[in-house]
């Protein structure tokens, strides 16, 4: 029991500091999907945000690594998209964060797919 409370205490200090990285380089429509009671779930949040130019989505990814770095002293476990920086993807295991073009963030509409989840916008 204590090791999953654990877990969810973990999940969430990354899950805050992710999105406070987003909000230094002013990421838009910041969304934290809350996966922890969905069972067929992949990660326990979802963090999802939408940057105006490759170069903001770039600079988001860096501020979300470095402040989850310096809160936490966790590195990402994998990510993605770096090359093209349409979509970015930083996957901390049990966070995974999702930095979109706001045209490639419609498209998927990730939102819909776990529509089942907690959906928790962000100021």
């Amino acid at each position: 029991m204590a090791k999953k409370k654990k877990k969810k205490e973990s999940s969430q200090k990354i899950a805050d500091a992710v999105i406070k990285g987003i909000q230094e380089k002013k990421g838009k429509n910041i969304v934290c999907l809350d996966l922890r009671e969905i069972q067929s779930a992949v990660a326990d949040f979802f963090i999802i945000c939408e940057g105006d130019s490759n170069v903001q989505i770039e600079a988001i990814t860096q501020s979300v690594e470095e402040m989850v770095k310096k809160e936490t002293g966790e590195k990402p476990w994998h990510s993605e998209g770096k090359q093209v920086a349409e979509w970015i993807l930083i996957d901390y295991f049990n966070v995974v964060v999702h930095v979109f073009q706001k045209e490639v963030r419609e498209f998927y509409n990730l939102e819909a797919l776990w529509a089942d989840a907690e959906i928790k916008k962000v100021a």
